[in-house]
């Protein structure tokens, strides 16, 4: 019997249905449930063929579990090796050589020293940076957020140099980014499940939250959406994500790639409405039984992306 679990935490109304529908789909000899654990011990496995991991990103005993049992078969969607490796700075240079728009982006060194470091340890580091060349590649305003960090947390919209050294200096030892503001003419947040299938959603992200999905405007043009679902594709094939999303802000009638390193993304119902919750339950459910029945004992059954298996994006650039 090959077994599926889920693993989640505050979610209260995908996880379960998830579980439902594959079990509803009466796959033979597949059966699917939420995870339980009461031990994790080395080399040992936990007793599913493949796992969904919504919650590892903030509980770092499941990331070590899930590496533990990927290492022993389990086919982890997402991948918790690169889940670890990944952020947002480098998805975002990722992109520039994959020809994926994305704004113009720098990466800043922590205000304050980590702990365990002195001056000395900076011996590399030019002081102070070059601020001026800095800001005329970004312009104002702009927006700085943490390189590696999830959701709004710590973002900050700057509107000139002095707001920025007001705020650069209250980020303690957090590593920030500096990024160009998109105005935009539209905007999509779009799923995309096993590198293939994807959901292209319109979306306001200046709504509140639970009306983010509702904004009402008219279907963009066939060719801009097609482009959005191949930059999707692109970029998650690259990053060797099973379940994302990417999201795009239009400007001009160009989309950029505003954030693409959404590993457990919301799949509320409350959150994204019936239509979108029923693709991403069906979705997931149709790509997880397809990955259990691809399952092979004791072998390395994660997705590695494009680029780690390349070792570039010359691949995509050349043809």
């Amino acid at each position: 019997m090959k077994k599926i679990g889920i693993l989640f935490g505050q979610e209260n109304t995908f996880p379960q249905a998830f579980v439902d529908r594959i079990n509803q789909k009466g796959e033979q000899d597949i059966t699917a449930e939420i995870v339980r654990i009461d031990k994790v011990m080395q080399a040992v496995g936990p007793g599913y063929d493949v796992i969904v991991d919504r919650i590892s990103q903030s509980v770092p005993f499941y990331r070590g579990m899930l590496r533990n049992a990927a290492i022993c078969g389990t086919a982890v969607i997402n991948n918790p090796f690169w889940w670890s490796a990944d952020e947002k700075f480098f998805n975002n240079a990722l992109a520039v050589k994959l020809g994926v728009p994305v704004p113009k982006t720098v990466l800043l060194p922590s205000r304050d020293m980590p702990e365990d470091t002195t001056s000395n340890s900076f011996r590399n580091l030019s002081f102070p940076l070059d601020w001026n060349a800095i800001f005329e590649y970004v312009g104002f305003p702009t927006y700085m957020k943490p390189f590696d960090g999830g959701g709004w947390k710590d973002v900050y919209k700057l509107h000139d140099p002095q707001d920025f050294f007001d705020k650069y200096n209250k980020t303690g030892q957090l590593v920030m980014m500096l990024q160009e503001e998109i105005i935009f003419d539209d905007y999509f947040r779009c799923y995309c499940i096993g590198g293939e299938h994807v959901r292209i959603m319109q979306y306001e992200p200046r709504n509140p939250h639970h009306l983010r999905y509702e904004h009402g405007k008219a279907p963009a043009a066939k060719e801009l959406l097609d482009k959005i679902e191949d930059y999707v594709k692109k970029l998650n094939q690259y990053l060797g994500y099973d379940f994302n999303t990417v999201e795009f802000a239009i400007r001009d009638g160009v989309p950029y790639a505003i954030d693409f390193c959404n590993p457990a993304p919301d799949a509320e119902l409350t959150s994204v409405g019936q239509e979108n919750f029923e693709w991403v339950v069906e979705t997931a459910a149709s790509y997880a039984i397809e990955r259990a029945k691809n399952h092979k004992p004791d072998s390395d059954n994660l997705t590695w992306g494009k680029f780690v298996k390349t070792g570039s994006a010359k691949t995509s650039l050349l043809g």
